[in-house]
């Protein structure tokens, strides 16, 4: 009796340990972007070891043309290399295009948000700082930024200056700075009446440094949410700029251009165009849940108890 008893309780407690272990993992999931970081992780993994595959993303194979997912190559020099995730219409690996194209999109995505950050937040400091008709003009100038057709712009922009990495990151940063202005604008009108400005100003601080060293620290936590909201936009205009034909320009490999030239070939090579469409999609996804965690967490104005 005694013996059933004691493997009773311990039955109890195994079943507690067990619920205890998945209502923290739970819990941890929940609270904290677990599995959007392990996806965005996994995507940075693909763009570091893109080298270290057999194929060159750029080679050309007419024996291993459209082949499905899972086909050895039958190319002399690549016996009994598989294609994981098939290859395309030139019969290049889709899997190492895709890991080349993480790579030039994290790219892109780092440059172009680093320009966003510096000239957007430097800009909306600036105007709520000074304020009066240097802050209107400079306002009047994001609404123009604003009205100006993107995608228009980009197009005509590549048919005068061609299509380059260059081109491309110069067309982002465009649009990637005026999100910054207005809502640091409104912080910096806010923070500037603050006691301890009104201090610095007194004891003869220059415009620049009050800005610096007083206004930046108040600002830069919705400066950091922009960002992280901002950077899925980043990279969804990307590939949409290669899906038009004006991004990067083949052979080199972006996921955009890729699903554009893999949607002539859905009846017969689906994987063409789904499995740099899903990367696209992962990417995003998981930018922005990241980007919703963060708003969550640091907004003043959506901070969660």
């Amino acid at each position: 009796m005694a013996t059933q008893v004691a493997e009773s309780f311990k039955q109890v407690a195994s079943a507690r340990r067990r619920r205890g272990f998945f209502s923290s993992a739970w819990r941890l999931i929940v609270t904290y972007p677990v599995l959007p970081g392990f996806l965005l992780l996994s995507l940075v993994m693909l763009a570091v070891t893109a080298d270290l595959t057999p194929f060159d993303p750029t080679r050309q194979s007419l024996r291993d043309r459209a082949v499905p997912p899972g086909t050895f190559s039958l190319h002399p020099e690549l016996a009994g290399e598989r294609f994981l995730l098939g290859s395309d219409q030139f019969g290049r690996d889709v899997l190492t295009r895709i890991m080349h194209g993480a790579r030039l999109s994290l790219t892109i995505v780092a440059i172009v948000s680093v320009i966003g950050i510096t000239v957007g937040t430097s800009y909306g400091l600036a105007a709520g700082y000074f304020g009066g008709l240097v802050d209107e003009v400079m306002l009047r100038v994001v609404d123009m930024f604003y009205a100006i057709p993107f995608l228009l712009l980009a197009l005509v922009t590549v048919i005068v200056l061609g299509k380059s990495m260059a081109v491309v990151v110069g067309l982002l940063a465009l649009q990637s700075w005026p999100p910054f202005v207005r809502v640091v604008r409104a912080e910096v009108l806010t923070l500037k009446e603050r006691d301890y400005v009104m201090s610095a100003r007194v004891c003869g601080a220059t415009g620049l440094r009050i800005m610096w060293r007083h206004l930046l620290p108040g600002v830069i936590n919705s400066v950091i949410v922009i960002a992280t909201l901002r950077v899925g936009q980043i990279v969804l205009t990307e590939a949409i700029l290669s899906f038009l034909g004006a991004g990067i320009s083949p052979p080199r490999p972006a996921w955009g251009l890729m699903t554009s030239e893999g949607r002539n070939y859905l009846s017969d090579a689906w994987w063409i165009a789904f499995f740099p469409g899903l990367a696209i999609f992962a990417l995003v996804v998981s930018l922005n849940f990241i980007g919703d965690w963060f708003r969550d967490r640091y907004d003043p104005r959506l901070r969660q108890l």
